[in-house]
């Protein structure tokens, strides 16, 4: 036990449910409660669900007393095995979803909330599925350059160039001596984590192996690029038809230029989250992509807000 171990508030529990020929694991706060509809957390590209923990222990009391909070490790994360694979492939998150919403809320529509890739996914669920869902919140999720017909033949090469070389040994996880190696590589992609959280997360974030080396819990197929093309002119059908109202919270640092080199802009993103019908948008100061990390208290405030509504 490290002394300055990030000390939880609110302690989850495991749970595992058979979905679609796989053993997900769930990380659950409270308890299902008919009157109040459940609120589903996702998480993002190369996370955890543990990592909503700093948000769920910064809701207030009265938001949280008979609230049942849920989130799954997505198939390939965490605890949830993936099943044999060389990639993965949005639409089955979506499958994912809608097959353990069948059994956490089949009768009731409930709060749904993603980050980064989570965030993609549940903008997608919420326009194929939009009587399911209550109020919806994306954190920096915002999805994918938009793309030409002539870009296929080179994605293909590069996706066949992918899974060879993950078939090879060539595209494993670096591994790490130590829970304490893993807490400092957290930090250095997050300079605003501090190291209490740090180290908290990286016992979730990875685990020792066979042979005492600690590896991330996530699959390596994960990094392969998808094969198929994004049709930005699909994700705005999407997009119209998502029928919850809507918050998007963005940090306030902007790491899209990071990421797109001037390919993708916020700029390109605000004008196509014109497309959903009922939107308020929000800015978290003082924060970076893992937002949830940076200004956990800020975020619980904005949900609350929203969700109580």
């Amino acid at each position: 036990m490290i002394e300055s171990m990030y000390q939880e508030r609110r302690t989850s529990s495991s749970q595992w449910l058979p979905l679609r020929g796989m053993r997900y694991h769930l990380r659950t706060w409270g308890t299902p409660n008919a009157g109040t509809p459940p609120l589903v957390l996702a998480h993002g590209w190369m996370d955890v669900a543990a990592s909503w923990q700093f948000v769920v222990d910064a809701l207030s009391d009265a938001f949280a007393q008979g609230r049942y909070i849920v989130a799954p490790d997505w198939r390939g994360y965490g605890l949830t095995e993936g099943p044999p694979t060389d990639c993965y492939w949005l639409p089955d998150y979506l499958g994912d979803l809608d097959a353990l919403m069948d059994v956490v809320s089949p009768d009731q529509p409930f709060d749904l909330v993603g980050h980064s890739m989570g965030g993609n996914v549940v903008m997608h669920y919420a326009g194929c599925r939009p009587e399911r869902i209550r109020r919806l919140v994306n954190l920096e999720g915002f999805g994918m350059p938009s793309t030409r017909p002539s870009q296929a033949p080179g994605r293909l090469a590069q996706w066949l160039n992918e899974i060879k070389a993950l078939r090879q040994g060539e595209s494993d996880l670096r591994t790490y001596n130590d829970a304490a190696g893993v807490a400092a590589r957290l930090m250095k992609t997050n300079l605003r984590l501090s190291q209490d959280k740090a180290d908290w997360l990286a016992q979730h974030w990875a685990a020792p192996d066979a042979n005492g080396q600690w590896r991330i819990l996530g699959d390596a197929a994960h990094k392969v690029i998808n094969p198929y093309l994004g049709r930005v002119e699909e994700v705005l059908e999407l997009y119209k038809n998502i029928a919850a109202p809507t918050l998007f919270i963005e940090a306030s640092d902007d790491s899209m230029s990071g990421w797109w080199k001037g390919r993708f802009t916020l700029a390109e993103f605000h004008e196509r989250l014109k497309s959903v019908p009922d939107l308020q948008t929000a800015r978290l100061p003082d924060s970076g992509h893992m937002l949830h990390h940076d200004q956990p208290a800020l975020l619980a405030e904005l949900l609350e807000k929203f969700l109580q509504k």
